[in-house]
């Protein structure tokens, strides 16, 4: 297994410290603090813990609060509101400091029968002819070079490709605000489903607000011409997949207005399976001149 992907597995193997209590480790983002993805994937852990094996996500609803310290830990409770014949629901919420830095609600479900439809999968490449991150990044001379390691650093355990130029390839002109992008962990994964779904939430918060700057001719944190961080994060787990497999991340953009950007997309396995919903809500401002 690719050693990036063990640390991110280890990362997310959270210690149990009483009934309902957890506590995990927490490192920095491409900027200094705590990646957004990191926490929300971290609390549905602490989630699934309390929840039978036989029931997996069906979906959460999250609020950051507070930014996150890199070089504290993190603690987990989780407050169990409901254990239904069919359905669980448990309310996470992270605290660093004394102080919480982010709220998670989540539902799990006992699989069943139902009406089945989806939206259809668009078209896209196939994600073995694109450039890998790495290959994609060393073109852009235009970035920093130590920005461009905080990056592949950041996405090591992951294989991350983009269809198109990302924001901070060519910025500088509005785009369309649709953004593809597929991704797979960078290893093989156990079977265990809860495990499938919270790597796809660790990544689900990586480029979702990408298409917000596409927009707007932004290239983002990378180059610096964007103040951003997350405000919530919804999602919806519609049909089981896997993450050591690839998955399209097709992204959009409908709004953005008064300091914040919102992104919605859904991400579908390559055979076309419609396998998750995601809806989030950014601060995304322009830096403030001295």
């Amino acid at each position: 297994m690719n050693e990036a992907l063990q640390g991110l597995l280890d990362l997310l193997d959270l210690e149990q410290i009483e009934e309902n209590i957890f506590r995990g480790r927490s490192r920095s983002a491409v900027i200094p603090r705590v990646f957004g993805g990191q926490v929300a994937a971290q609390a549905l852990v602490a989630a699934g813990r309390t929840v039978p094996a036989d029931r997996p996500p069906h979906s959460l609803h999250a609020y950051f609060l507070r930014t996150g310290d890199p070089g504290a830990r993190i603690v987990y409770t989780v407050d169990h509101m409901n254990d239904g014949r069919s359905f669980t629901a448990r309310r996470v919420v992270a605290v660093q400091h004394g102080q919480p830095i982010f709220a998670l609600s989540a539902s799990f479900q006992k699989h069943e029968e139902g009406f089945d439809h989806q939206t259809p999968m668009p078209r896209a490449p196939d994600p073995e002819t694109l450039p890998t991150s790495r290959e994609r990044l060393s073109g852009y001379a235009h970035l920093d070079a130590r920005v461009v390691e905080k990056f592949l650093e950041a996405r090591a355990a992951v294989d991350l490709r983009y269809v198109d130029e990302p924001p901070y390839g060519r910025f500088g002109e509005p785009r369309e605000p649709h953004s593809q992008v597929w991704f797979r962990a960078d290893g093989k994964l156990a079977d265990d489903p809860l495990l499938h779904v919270v790597l796809a939430t660790y990544v689900s918060d990586m480029t979702l607000l990408d298409s917000v700057l596409l927009a707007h001719g932004r290239g983002g944190w990378a180059v610096g011409d964007v103040v951003g961080a997350s405000l919530d994060h919804a999602m919806w787990f519609h049909r089981p997949f896997r993450a050591d497999e690839w998955l399209l991340y097709d992204q959009e953009s409908p709004s953005a207005h008064g300091g914040r950007g919102l992104g919605q997309a859904r991400i579908y396995t390559q055979d076309g399976r419609l396998a998750v919903s995601v809806i989030q809500e950014g601060v995304v401002r322009a830096p403030q001149k001295p």
